[in-house]
């Protein structure tokens, strides 16, 4: 396989590998431990998983970024 098709392929699986991770994370925090739900009032869990959700995602968006804004040389040997 030529390099240049094989780091696409690569970020391509980088990315979608990182991004399902991060969402079964925040899936089994927010809707399995029940912490994405506010019941009767606003809970220091609620607080903190939503802190945790929105930084994450800050980061997350700051990583694909960075790595897709790298150009990928098609023309190698």
């Amino acid at each position: 396989m030529e390099p240049g098709v094989r780091e696409y392929l690569l970020r391509i699986v980088n990315t979608m590998s990182v991004a399902l991770l991060w969402m079964a994370i925040n899936s089994t925090a927010g809707i399995m431990f029940g912490y994405a739900f506010v019941e009767d009032q606003i809970r220091m869990g609620n607080v903190l998983f939503y802190s945790w959700f929105l930084l994450s995602l800050a980061f997350l968006l700051r990583w694909v970024i960075r790595l897709w804004r790298k150009p990928i040389d098609f023309e190698q040997e």
